[in-house]
């Protein structure tokens, strides 16, 4: 009996100090970070306000390009990547109830707005009825173009449904007569050259080589839809994500944001960095 109980008992601390290995090597901090990004300007924050910071805390960095907005919160989830940098709350929270995914938000940056660019129409005066305006498809900033074309006077949604979750069926009033068509977003900026107007998502304008200041009209961005850079759940508390808060919440990002060669002053900024940076940086500021 003792040489039995002798067995189990190894038997159980053998069992504790394996699951105590594997939750040691579960919580250890990456040295290397993946960062998942979709066409635009994204990638260029990251590595230009975001990863020498990183670096000098002993990070190696990789940006992994992805072309829409779909494959970068699957890689994230899969473990491919350790973060992400493309989307706002909006379509992160949407995204990740549909497909089961444990993602979570950690700070929001600067953020290039939707543009109404003109194509075959270079001014909202010369819209003739039936002409076609194409936006992005996805049911998040589908929501977020038709309240756009609401908000310059195209469209009228109606008043009685939640126009986050805004769809085509929900326009009530088209005075001109608009074909309002959805699309890929990668697409939007490439069918310009056919239809009359479009509504572009800021990254995707850029990556195009639009100009945001050549926009007819641009986006007043809510709060909520600034980008988020994004984690998994399970490594919310991790110390590369307070590593990476704390640089975007430094005067290195603020000077890579301000300076005009980076392409970036003009975007918009979420609350948090209007209220941090209200006065001038100083020297006193977090490195």
């Amino acid at each position: 009996m003792k040489i039995a109980s002798i067995f189990r008992l190894f038997a159980v601390s053998a069992a504790l100090f394996a699951a105590s290995g594997t939750a040691t090597a579960a919580d250890a901090n990456p040295t290397l970070l993946r960062v998942g990004v979709a066409p635009g300007p994204y990638g260029d924050i990251f590595a230009k306000g975001i990863a020498p910071g990183l670096e000098r805390l002993g990070y190696k960095v990789k940006v992994v390009q992805f072309q829409d907005y779909v494959q970068p919160d699957l890689a994230l989830e899969n473990g491919e990547t350790e973060l992400n940098l493309f989307q706002h709350q909006p379509y992160l929270e949407k995204f990740a109830a549909d497909h089961g995914l444990h993602l979570a938000p950690v700070v929001t940056i600067p953020t290039a707005e939707l543009g109404l660019f003109g194509g075959l129409r270079k001014s909202l005066k010369d819209l003739k009825p039936g002409d076609e305006v194409t936006i992005t498809q996805d049911p998040t900033n589908l929501a977020r173009g038709l309240r756009f074309l609401q908000a310059v006077g195209l469209i009228k949604l109606k008043a009685d449904i939640d126009q986050t979750k805004a769809s085509l069926k929900d326009i009530a009033e088209n005075p001109y007569g608009l074909k309002i068509t959805p699309i890929e977003a990668a697409q939007v900026p490439r069918s310009l050259d056919s239809v009359a107007i479009a509504v572009v998502n800021g990254n995707y304008a850029i990556s195009a080589g639009l100009k945001l200041s050549d926009a007819l009209v641009l986006e007043n961005l809510p709060d909520n839809l600034h980008i988020t850079l994004t984690v998994r759940a399970a490594d919310r508390d991790k110390k590369f994500v307070s590593d990476l808060k704390t640089i975007i919440e430094s005067r290195e990002f603020y000077d890579a944001i301000a300076d005009p060669k980076n392409n970036f002053d003009a975007f918009s900024r979420p609350a948090w960095f209007k209220v941090k940076w209200s006065k001038p940086a100083t020297s006193s500021d977090v490195k």
